[in-house]
């Protein structure tokens, strides 16, 4: 059976090199799928070819096989939820939710009975004649929301609604989503560049680079499993050492050795630890990075070191303080360890 949302060999240049190279994405019914990237990386070009906004130079673009590509946006079934929100400022809340409905020509009392579910659905109640300037930041979004909504779209778009937001406020907001996502079923796509964000929202995360869509899984095997040092190092395992992977398992920061092969180790700092300076060298079970403490942060919980390390310098999570200057070494375990050819990408 076709998916809900299926994105085919999708091509947008705007007339010079491929932002989109043949992007091919399937979105299930109520999945939620996160598009996730750095800036410039094609996931809003992306979002904007469905909505409407952009048109592809080929590819197709269906939603329950009907391929909608070339079709105006209010044909489309979509509605999309901006960065910016939006919304008129001149209008209360009840009529910016009821604006799509009034495009569409809904009857007056269908309108207001379902402002009020939209309302009640955001926990909006009591603020339908309130002006959108006297409401907070994440008021606004969910007045956003609800317009987007409130006319029953097929696919749900959101161009990174919650960049604007306060931390805490967007924490709360996230789960709230995600939550209602869930609760009514909607189908949505996501665009983010917050991998957390990616990570707490969505279903399945598709992570875009240079126009094309690189790798796309579970939230868990994204972290997890990355496929490339790309995806590894932007999915937090920042830390990139070129190693030598000898016959007996063991790892070398050296020259080639006889029998071994040139490996990109890629890992988390909160996955190493920190340990006083010895003589333990690499063996099968852990990589073990002689050098100093080049540099100390206190994150809350504890500290981050930047410790130059055998040629390279390498990040390092540890609950005490070291002073800077102090030898020490970096030991990171086998299984913290992602291993791509040498050639793969640098994040």
């Amino acid at each position: 059976m076709p998916s809900y949302l299926s994105i085919e060999a999708l091509t947008v240049s705007y007339g010079g090199p491929p932002v989109l190279d043949r992007v091919s994405l399937d979105v299930e019914r109520g999945e939620m799928v996160a598009l996730l990237g750095s800036s410039g990386c094609g996931k809003t070009t992306l979002l904007r070819a469905i909505a409407g906004f952009v048109i592809p130079d080929s590819g197709m673009i269906l939603i329950e096989g009907r391929d909608i590509a070339h079709l105006p946006p209010e044909a489309r079934g979509t509605a999309m939820m901006f960065q910016s929100y939006a919304l008129w400022p001149h209008m209360s809340v009840a009529d910016n939710i009821g604006y799509g409905l009034r495009m569409r020509s809904w009857k007056k009392d269908a309108i207001a009975e379902r402002i009020e579910e939209m309302l009640k659905l955001l926990q909006l109640e009591g603020f339908g004649s309130r002006s959108v300037t006297q409401l907070s930041g994440g008021q606004r979004q969910r007045v956003a929301l609800g317009r987007a909504l409130a006319v029953s779209p097929h696919v749900l778009l959101l161009d990174e609604p919650m960049s604007n937001l306060d931390y805490k406020v967007r924490l709360e907001l996230r789960h709230e989503l995600r939550a209602l996502q869930q609760r009514i079923g909607i189908t949505a796509v996501y665009v983010t560049h917050d991998r957390e964000e990616a990570l707490t929202l969505s279903d399945r995360i598709a992570v875009i680079d240079t126009g094309r869509i690189v790798q796309t899984g579970a939230p868990e095997e994204i972290f997890h499993r990355p496929t490339s040092a790309f995806v590894a190092g932007f999915m937090g395992a920042d830390n990139a050492l070129d190693l030598i992977l000898t016959g007996d398992g063991a790892f070398a920061t050296g020259a080639a050795t006889a029998g071994g092969s040139r490996v990109r180790a890629h890992f988390r700092s909160d996955a190493a630890r920190l340990a006083p300076a010895s003589a333990a060298a690499s063996t099968g079970e852990d990589l073990v990075l002689q050098g100093i403490v080049a540099q100390s942060v206190y994150v809350g919980q504890g500290y981050r070191y930047r410790v130059r390390a055998d040629g390279a310098e390498v990040w390092v999570h540890a609950p005490e303080r070291v002073a800077e200057g102090t030898p020490a070494c970096v030991v990171v375990p086998r299984t913290a360890l992602l291993l791509f050819p040498q050639d793969s990408k640098p994040a």
